[in-house]
């Protein structure tokens, strides 16, 4: 559901927000030996990037990372190292997406009110940015930050035919953190249980087990790192700010 909220006062202002930082992905696109998340870029690794732009919202509570198997960056990046949330020791994600945010899920203390769940990947997530998608979760339950799509789209079959024209007024191309109240995670993640291989986001998982998802406003410089392009865009950047 599209639904862009702009400038809207904060609805619980002290509330536990749970953010769950995902980066048990083999990066396959990106290339390399070392994990895209732990190249460093603008005079440190990307990850710390990630977690300095997090500790802008104060109403995020805590960080849970989950990490894939073996990997034996993670702590001694972060050894030694405050953050004004608390950072949870890390666990081992799954084979997907769906299964990687299911184990940090299970993780998480009992008093957090939401859960957000963020793409490592992406180290550039504005105060605003965060503040809108979790005010929006906070009042309607579920929420992605979200862009307007300018150019057309088209969906095409499996030989490239054309099927339709969606019409891009309606389109959003959504980002992360995705955040939600964390009994919608838990039981859309019963629902979907023999189907969590399909779910490339959190959202479409909710969006599955019936619930309703708002879009909040997101930022074209909220851009997951994926190829060594996007690490040259992000290393410009961080030169520029």
């Amino acid at each position: 559901m599209v639904f862009d909220h702009v400038g809207e006062s904060r609805t619980i202002p002290d509330m536990n927000v749970g953010l769950l930082l995902l980066s048990a992905g083999s990066g396959s696109r990106f290339g390399g030996e070392v994990p895209k998340q732990y190249i460093a870029v603008g005079g440190q690794a990307l990850m710390l990037h990630t977690l300095e732009h997090l500790a802008a919202e104060p109403r995020i509570a805590l960080v849970q990372p989950v990490i894939a198997a073996g990997d034996s960056y993670f702590a001694s990046l972060v050894a030694g190292l405050s953050f004004p949330f608390t950072l949870l020791p890390p666990v081992v994600g799954g084979a997907t997406r769906a299964h990687s945010m299911q184990q940090g899920l299970l993780a998480l203390p009992a008093d957090i009110d939401l859960v957000a769940v963020h793409d490592a990947a992406r180290p550039l997530p504005s105060k605003r940015l965060l503040g809108d998608v979790i005010d929006t979760a906070a009042r309607y339950g579920a929420a992605v930050p979200g862009l307007a799509v300018h150019d057309t789209i088209k969906r095409v079959d499996s030989d490239g035919r054309v099927l339709e024209t969606p019409a891009r007024e309606s389109l959003r191309a959504v980002q992360t953190p995705q955040v939600a109240r964390r009994e919608w995670f838990h039981k859309a993640l019963r629902c979907e249980q023999e189907r969590l291989q399909l779910h490339t986001d959190d959202a479409s998982l909710l969006e599955a087990a019936g619930f309703d998802v708002y879009v909040s406003e997101g930022d074209a410089a909220n851009r997951k790192i994926t190829t060594p392009a996007d690490m040259a865009w992000l290393a410009d950047r961080l030169q520029q700010s």
